[in-house]
């Protein structure tokens, strides 16, 4: 059985080839190879090290009340969780070290957009926290009972909207240097922007189907047990990305109150 595409860059085609295993892991003993309890396990670990220093952050924010008292730590947590998120796809041997660095800075991020959204929206940080896990405990519902089934034209559709949604991103940041805007509807509160952030919603949200799927795969596959916490970034790095896109969709329609 191939594996299945995803378009969460950590969980690419390739993942868990030449990792070491094989379909019913004949290659290496069963205590060494990757698990879902423990893929799950370590999604745990990682969502406590992500709130953890988000809550540094946040409460730093509130004390003084000015983003210039956290702007340091989010561009610390920004880059650096970019250029771990980097040394991880390429060498995921490291991910039990650099998975949980990544949680880490990832957090100094997050705690401070939070608070500033929160500051503005009072309770729309809890709000988008809550929808995110409702969605992710939803979808992983949906995936376990096979109600939702991930066949490859759905992949390729989920794959195709998000790459889609990289690219207008992308372009709006580089037009942004030279002070171009480009579809500004898409960012405001109007309909439009609202229908585009539900649609940015969706397709993150069905992202971690594909994550689900290819992670399975991967337990079949006999990936070695290193790959649980490889496994476990890939599904936060979807998680923040579905948590950023439910804030910003609250952050919406609350500016049209």
């Amino acid at each position: 059985m191939p594996l299945m595409k995803t378009s969460n860059p950590a969980l690419g085609e390739n993942t868990f080839r030449n990792v070491g295993g094989g379909y019913g892991g004949g290659l290496i003993d069963a205590a060494a190879r990757m698990t879902l309890s423990g893929t799950v396990n370590k999604t745990g670990v990682l969502l406590v090290l992500t709130f953890a220093t988000a809550a540094w952050t946040w409460f730093k924010y509130l004390s003084y009340g000015s983003p210039a008292a956290v702007g340091g730590l989010m561009a610390i947590g920004g880059i650096g969780g970019f250029i771990c998120a980097m040394v991880t796809i390429f060498k995921k041997e490291w991910a039990p070290v650099s998975a949980p660095i990544y949680a880490l800075l990832e957090g100094l991020l997050l705690g401070g957009i939070s608070a500033m959204f929160d500051q503005r929206y009072p309770g729309l940080a809890i709000q988008a926290v809550g929808l995110t896990f409702g969605t992710l405990f939803a979808l992983l519902f949906l995936y376990s009972t096979r109600i939702i089934r991930v066949t490859q034209k759905f992949a390729l559709g989920i794959v195709a909207a998000t790459g889609g949604i990289m690219l207008l991103y992308l372009a709006q940041m580089v037009l942004g240097f030279f002070h171009v805007q480009f579809l500004s509807s898409v960012n405001g509160s109007g309909p439009i922007g609202i229908v585009f952030s539900l649609i940015v919603v969706a397709i993150a949200a069905l992202n971690l189907v594909l994550d689900f799927d290819f992670i399975e795969r991967g337990v079949n596959y006999g990936a070695p047990k290193y790959m649980e916490w490889y496994g476990a970034f890939g599904i936060m790095v979807t998680l923040i990305w579905l948590y950023l896109e439910i804030l910003r969709l609250l952050a919406k329609t609350r500016s049209r109150d």
